[in-house]
């Protein structure tokens, strides 16, 4: 791992790092509960799970004082109404931020926190958008014949934190209708446990 001060490459066209240090990719298996469309999910999976996105990092130490950078790229597509996405996750540290700038594509951004808050910020070209602290953030393409293409940058030390929206889900959907996009309530959403003191 480098030790000095050093840039990297970002080929915008074929959307990649390509001195990356890893490249984690993510099948449709692997948001299983995610989609409100359980028989439309289980045929995909069975006709060849496929790429739904992939995340290329360049890789520093997760710790304070550094910052973790790296490419998420959602393909396009849907499983029944819903247009791919990410799984989505809390930072485990939950008062950490997090920062993406759109390089191709078309999406959104769905946010939202533990108190009951939601948003959902566009994403396209030369747009960023600041995830403030305790907000779970999951990318949705809402293109059907383009990649969306992020570039994001968080604190080394913030950590990953899937299991709650695992099992939660988030509040909100991403749905197709009408020839554009619509956010609905998620109504297998189910509200964290709350945590007796």
């Amino acid at each position: 791992m480098k030790e000095r001060p050093f840039g990297f490459e970002i080929d915008i066209a074929d959307a990649a790092i390509p001195a990356r240090d890893r490249c984690m990719q993510r099948r449709l298996s692997a948001l299983r509960g995610q989609y409100q469309d359980t028989a439309g999910f289980d045929h995909m999976v069975e006709q060849g799970d496929p790429l739904i996105y992939e995340v290329h990092e360049v890789l520093r130490p997760e710790s304070s004082g550094e910052l973790l950078s790296g490419l998420s790229i959602v393909h396009p597509g849907r499983v029944g109404d819903e247009y791919f996405m990410t799984k989505g996750h809390y930072h485990s540290v939950r008062g950490t931020a997090e920062i993406y700038y759109c390089l191709k594509g078309h999406g959104l951004l769905l946010m939202e926190n533990e108190d009951g808050d939601w948003t959902a910020e566009e994403f396209r070209p030369g747009r960023a958008v600041y995830v403030t602290p305790n907000y779970a953030h999951r990318s949705v393409n809402l293109s059907l014949n383009e990649d969306l293409v992020t570039f994001f940058v968080y604190p080394g030390h913030a950590g990953h934190d899937y299991a709650t929206i695992e099992s939660n889900g988030f509040r909100k959907r991403v749905v197709h209708r009408d020839g554009t996009f619509e956010l609905i309530d998620n109504p297998a959403w189910s509200a964290p446990a709350q945590v007796s003191a």
